[in-house]
């Protein structure tokens, strides 16, 4: 019998949701809130419907979809434990209370800015306040009923939180010490700016298939290759001084490190080249599934080849110059401690412990920043801060000002390495608490250990969203339910050893090595972090070995 001819058509390849190839139609329920109306027009009814009739006035689509291009979340509800993060539905987790997420481009903040934001968390947040690994500050507690006027008070000294969190460019990373590093050859600052002032808040740019994450800087001192889009400093031989361009980083539960697009681009070209790339995601990006729908799976399906084609013929119209790679510097670049600046005077760099900060401490901070002479304090990407603009003559002032405070620009190694997500006491995607897990493990390694005599980054994840950047990390932490001595189910983490990136010449990025079963319990932490370290220094074969190269070739046995 002739088979049927029905069943021998070959099947039509199912789309992936991409725009450019006419695959318009919504797939998920993300991207039908978004066709319903533009995520950006979500702050009209807050302002005159949501913040006058409170939080059950909230249509659902606008609470858990568009309030995030506004900066907002809900935070999770008190005493959930991390059991249940995964099982209930979205409002049985959230509480009627908001984190808002302040944009920081570029991590600059003025006194008057300082100020504001500390005064915000005082009035509004219960003193809540976070120094993200985005160089944001995350505040907590906030009502509906506040946010007109918390944002009259942040765009009255320009700030603002429009499009913070949301499918959409999210905040540009920029080197902490711009225009004042003395190895810094050109200022990125004017591109960022260019970038915000076109692109944040445009309509054409607001509905992108997932986060777009961007990095701008002359230095490495940004975690550039976990970007979407990352340029770094870079000389050309011919045209001089310009940038190198990185495209499809990003982290998660599949991580993927960026790769050069192979092209050299001048400080004035940077936001049209900025521009193609967000144009290529918004138009080829995938669509169809969330978990597919960052800018890493279109690269790893297309190739850097076609990726530069596509940019150069339908978004540049123009062919881009053929660059070298940047030139890494000696060694990893954190700016704690006292720096010297190109004109002559310093800038401070000082650590809170895993980020954790506060409104009162960020107005004390602004008191010392004054009496210091200074009007400019920079956010980096490793959940720390900078004072620029400081004179010799109070130097040393500052410091014991900022340690009074509870702010060290001489840390330990613990403190100094060391960065925590929200966690379950916030975030409702969490599984483990992770801020004072973190406070704890470096508070113990700090009496056990004060006079280790190397680095080690720990990286505390309360999911597997790395926000952290878990994979990244000497010891990266990745929150989870894990079995005690006893049989029972308690917080923990899984573990991930010798990660990191591309940040100083000789050294390979790579994620962290995961062995077999390798879990702590959240109570065994100190203890293993503690055994880990000493086994590390007895077995190094000399100074120069690092944690990570030591992690590559110790024996299992050693790591556990």
């Amino acid at each position: 019998m002739a088979p049927d001819s029905r069943t021998a058509r070959p099947r039509k390849a199912r789309g992936e949701g991409q725009w450019a190839l006419g695959h318009r139609e919504p797939l998920n329920p993300n991207e039908r809130i978004k066709k319903d109306d533009n995520p950006l027009n979500v702050r009209a009814r807050i302002e005159n419907i949501y913040a006058h009739n409170g939080f059950a006035s909230i249509d659902p689509q606008d609470l858990r979809g568009r309030f995030r291009w506004w900066g907002l979340y809900t935070q999770r509800k008190a005493g959930i434990d991390g059991g249940r993060t995964a099982v209930l539905e979205p409002h049985e987790l959230e509480d009627e209370y908001f984190m808002l997420r302040v944009r920081i481009d570029g991590g600059g903040l003025n006194l008057t800015q300082l100020r504001t934001i500390g005064q915000i968390s005082s009035e509004f947040g219960r003193d809540s306040a976070d120094i993200t690994d985005r160089q944001n500050i995350q505040l907590h507690w906030i009502r509906v009923e506040d946010v007109p006027e918390i944002w009259r008070r942040l765009e009255a000294v320009g700030l603002e939180t429009t499009e913070a969190c949301g499918d959409c460019p999210r905040v540009v990373l920029g080197s902490p010490v711009a225009g004042v590093s003395v190895d810094e050859v050109i200022d990125a600052t004017p591109a960022i700016d260019e970038i915000l002032r076109r692109y944040i808040g445009d309509p054409r740019y607001s509905n992108l298939p997932r986060k777009f994450k961007t990095s701008i800087g002359w230095l490495a001192d940004t975690p550039y290759e976990t970007n979407d889009i990352a340029l770094i400093g870079s000389h050309h031989p011919e045209h001089g001084p310009g940038f190198d361009v990185w495209v499809g980083g990003g982290l998660s539960t599949n991580p993927r490190l960026a790769e050069r697009l192979g092209v050299w681009v001048p400080l004035a070209e940077i936001p049209d080249v900025w521009e193609g790339v967000v144009g290529i995601f918004r138009d080829y990006g995938y669509r169809r599934l969330r978990n597919r729908a960052r800018l890493k799976y279109l690269l790893a399906d297309w190739g850097v080849a076609k990726f530069r084609e596509v940019l150069e013929k339908e978004y540049l119209y123009r062919e881009l110059i053929d660059g070298p790679q940047a030139e890494l510097p000696d060694k990893p670049i954190d700016h704690i401690g006292v720096h010297k600046q190109v004109d002559g005077r310093n800038y401070v760099g000082a650590a809170p412990v895993v980020g954790r900060t506060s409104g009162k401490q960020l107005l004390q901070l602004a008191d010392l920043v004054e009496a210091a002479g200074s009007d400019r304090v920079r956010l980096t990407p490793y959940q720390k801060l900078l004072v620029l603009d400081v004179a010799d003559a109070n130097v040393e002032g500052l410091i014991r000002g900022m340690r009074d405070i509870g702010l060290e620009a001489r840390p330990s190694s613990w403190r100094r390495g060391t960065m925590a997500c929200t966690g379950i006491e916030y975030c409702k995607l969490a599984i483990v608490e992770t801020k004072a897990r973190g406070e704890e493990l470096v508070a113990r390694l700090e009496d056990r250990l004060r006079d280790f005599d190397a680095d080690i980054s720990i990286h505390i994840n309360g999911c597997p969203n790395a926000c952290a950047r878990t994979q990244v990390a000497d010891i990266g932490l990745k929150g989870q339910l894990v079995m005690n001595a006893h049989g029972e189910q308690v917080e923990g983490f899984q573990v991930h050893l010798g990660g990191g990136l591309g940040m100083a010449k000789g050294e390979t990025a790579g994620f962290g090595r995961k062995l077999r079963g390798l879990k702590a319990t959240a109570e065994e932490l100190p203890e293993y972090v503690e055994r880990l370290a000493r086994r590390y220094l007895d077995d190094r074969e000399s100074r120069d070995e690092t944690f990570a190269k030591w992690v590559v070739r110790a024996d299992e046995e050693l790591l556990k």
